[in-house]
């Protein structure tokens, strides 16, 4: 049975750019992940925030044109309010190119990746999968989704509160419009969150999202509800790809280390309450992950592991857990066509430019 420093298990930007780091610190990594190819089982829209791009080295070729106009529409999808900035406040990648991408960078950094081998479960440093050979781990970091698997074993906190989401991708032809990011606020198709149209230059993103249970029809019957009227969409020009999956919604988890790993990503809870937005969080807890179980393994000391700290985190998220359960009690168009009114205002606009505009999504975390 080989033995490795440290197993990642899920190969989605958190686990690859968390084994990158880690290799470059020249541990033994190896990272796994159920899916044959990166390009499939894609979870996200691929939104990257004005904030990521300022402070992260993205690949420029990988991402589309910058947008700075949000138009925010009531349930009568008119009048919408036109939110601008003066700078690109979001561009969306290429995310099958961005995975492959982040996994040439963590190989090169001497981390082997392994697709198509099933994580099955973990106990006292032994590690199963399905369609490999068993391996002994110093360390497990869980990299393995919304609904981790590596949480449960490793006995850490699980996400428990949820949005379920989807979107259609297709392309469309270049250049046709200005690009703008359509947000829709709509409790029949999507309660509890929004319906949104973003195109990359490319491909146009049209997705819904909200809470399970209050999505009585099926969240495919109301993505092609709203997709069949969606503000902003362009024509297909060339086969539609759908995408989905839960989005945790309940903050950073409060437990999320132990002597034997810890959780990065969705796994983690590592999404911005409010928006829904994960790929920030996944990035800048990648980090510190990283520097506490690198730290925590070259010296043993069990004290490095409380720095990655939930409780820490979550603190700094009161204001955004309360307004998200503010977005989840709008459950009729009624209040949601009086929720856009009030934000047509002075002070209303300026509360949706900050939430939308702001850099404060997700907070630092630094070692």
């Amino acid at each position: 049975m080989q033995t490795v420093d440290v197993l990642v298990v899920g190969a989605g930007l958190a686990g690859l750019r968390t084994a990158r780091l880690l290799a470059r610190r020249e541990l033994n990594v190896l990272v796994v992940d159920r899916r044959r190819s990166l390009s499939t089982g894609i979870r996200t829209t691929g939104i990257f925030v004005r904030r990521t791009l300022d402070d992260f080295d993205l690949p420029d070729h990988l991402l589309g044109p910058g947008v700075r106009d949000v138009l925010l529409y009531p349930p009568s999808r008119r009048a919408p309010i036109r939110l601008t900035s003066d700078r690109d406040e979001y561009r969306v990648a290429d995310m099958a190119a961005v995975y492959e991408h982040a996994r040439r960078a963590a190989e090169s950094a001497g981390a082997r990746v392994l697709l198509g081998v099933r994580y099955v479960e973990a106990s006292m440093g032994s590690v199963r999968f399905a369609d490999a050979e068993p391996v002994t781990a110093r360390f497990i970091v869980g990299a393995d989704g919304a609904r981790s698997q590596v949480a449960r074993d490793l006995g850490l906190d699980v996400n428990r509160r949820f949005l379920l989401g989807a979107e259609i991708v297709h392309p469309v032809a270049s250049g046709t419009a200005t690009p703008a990011f359509h947000c829709v606020l709509d409790p029949r198709v999507a309660p509890g969150y929004l319906g949104w149209v973003i195109d990359d230059g490319r491909h146009a993103h049209v997705g819904v999202a909200g809470y399970p249970d209050a999505m009585r029809t099926g969240i495919r019957h109301l993505l092609d509800a709203f997709a069949a009227g969606a503000p902003g969409r362009a024509a297909p020009t060339g086969p539609i790809e759908r995408r989905g999956g839960p989005i945790p919604v309940g903050g950073v988890l409060r437990r999320l280390v132990c002597p034997a790993g810890l959780l990065v990503g969705d796994a983690a809870g590592a999404v911005s309450p409010l928006t829904a937005g994960g790929l920030d969080p996944c990035l800048r807890m990648s980090g510190l992950a990283a520097a506490v179980a690198a730290e925590y393994l070259r010296t043993g000391d069990q004290r490095i592991l409380s720095r990655y700290d939930g409780d820490a985190l979550r603190a700094r998220f009161r204001g955004r857990l309360l307004l998200r359960r503010v977005f989840a009690g709008i459950r009729s168009p009624a209040a949601a066509e009086a929720a856009v009114t009030a934000l047509r205002g002075r002070a209303g606009r300026a509360l949706a430019a900050r939430v939308l505009f702001g850099d404060g999504s997700f907070p630092d975390v630094d070692w």
